[in-house]
This record gives structure tokens, C-alpha cells and sequence, in this order.
């Protein structure tokens, strides 16, 4: 049977259960897209990231301490200059994984931050480099400004190039899929700084 004969198949089995269901109707699409403007989105975007284990600092002069001794960081090529401090940089000229586990810290930029999840959103554009970058050293330093806080979800997706890849971080990447018990940095770094501008 084709996949197109499957796909028919199982639509006319699930129409024949369905029967006389009727129309379905409209969802509501009264929920909440925004958080209230007094609300203050740093400070909220913080409690989370905190709460995540990662680690906030404040001002470009954070850079260094947020690197914590790095000596080699990747960045992406287009990552500006004056982020490039306390470290020796290693712009990603299409390093292989090998060349990346060897990095000490990756040292990115991002698309968005939505406060109400403490989520930091990358889609590979402006000083953001490819996904594998950001996935493969332990520690991974991103800077955030304040610009590109939002306080909820609905908020953040229009500043995401839909196209592109992207990469959702909230915390240090952690499972606890083996036995209930928390592993870190399976999926990705184990480290996660965040420097707000």
C-alpha cells in the first residue's frame, strides 16, 4: 500500500468512529498573550534563570567573570568586538565537534528571553552561530538584552526567524530520564551564565 493509501485508510477508519460527532467547534482564543505592563520582566526573567541554576550577571565588564577562567571560547564569526573580552576567542569557522569539545566556553548573543518561563530563545541569527556551537562546549555564556526580554511566549515568537534552527534554553541542560535521578549536561552544557545588558 502507498503512503498516500495508508494516509486515506487510516482518515476513513478515523471518520467512521467519528460518525454524526458533528462540527467541531471554534476554540477560545481569550487567553493570555502578554503579562500586565507593571509587571517587571528582568527582574522576573532573573528569579527564573536563578531558579534554573544558571548564573546572572550584569554589564558587558561581566563578560570575563560570566567566562569564570575560560581560556579558549568559540564565538560566532559575527559576534561583536566588545564582547570579545577576558578570554582568547575562537571565532567558528565551521569548527568540527571534535575542535568544539576542546573549547573551554561557547560565548553567544540571542533572539529573545520570555521572563514568565525564563526561557533564552536562539534561532542562529545576529551573533548567535550555528546550534552545534551552543551545544557541544560545557558552558555556554549568553548575552541578553534588555530589548529582547519579553514577558510571555505569544511575545517572543514573532522576534524567531520560523525558518531557521532553534534552540529553547532554560537552564543548564539536565534529564531525569535514568531512574529519576538528575543528570546534567547530557543534552547539552552543563553551565549556563547569562550576562544582561
Amino acid at each position: 500500500m502507498s503512503d498516500n493509501g495508508a494516509r486515506e485508510a487510516i482518515l476513513a477508519r478515523m471518520r467512521l468512529a467519528l460518525g454524526d460527532a458533528g462540527e467541531v467547534p471554534e476554540p477560545p482564543r481569550d487567553y493570555r498573550t502578554a503579562l500586565d505592563a507593571e509587571v517587571d520582566v528582568v527582574a522576573m526573567l532573573i528569579d527564573r534563570l536563578i531558579d534554573y541554576k544558571a548564573n546572572v550577571h550584569h554589564g558587558i565588564e561581566a563578560i570575563p567573570e560570566a567566562l569564570g577562567g575560560a581560556k579558549r571560547v568559540v564565538v560566532p564569526e559575527d559576534l561583536p568586538l566588545e564582547w570579545r573580552i577576558g578570554a582568547a576567542f575562537v571565532p567558528d569557522a565551521n569548527l568540527s565537534t571534535e575542535e568544539l569539545d576542546g573549547m573551554d566556553a561557547v560565548l553567544t548573543g540571542c533572539a529573545a528571553a520570555v521572563a514568565v518561563s525564563g526561557t533564552i530563545m536562539l534561532d542562529a541569527g545576529a551573533a548567535q552561530g550555528r546550534r552545534v556551537i551552543t551545544l557541544v562546549p560545557d558552558h555556554h555564556v549568553v548575552v541578553v538584552r534588555r530589548d529582547q526580554i519579553v514577558g510571555h511566549l505569544a511575545q517572543a515568537l514573532p522576534m524567531l526567524e520560523r525558518a531557521a534552527p532553534q534552540t529553547w534554553i532554560s537552564g543548564p541542560s539536565a534529564t531525569s530520564d535514568i531512574e529519576l535521578q538528575r543528570v546534567e549536561g547530557v543534552h547539552g552544557p552543563r553551565r549556563l551564565d547569562v550576562v544582561i545588558l
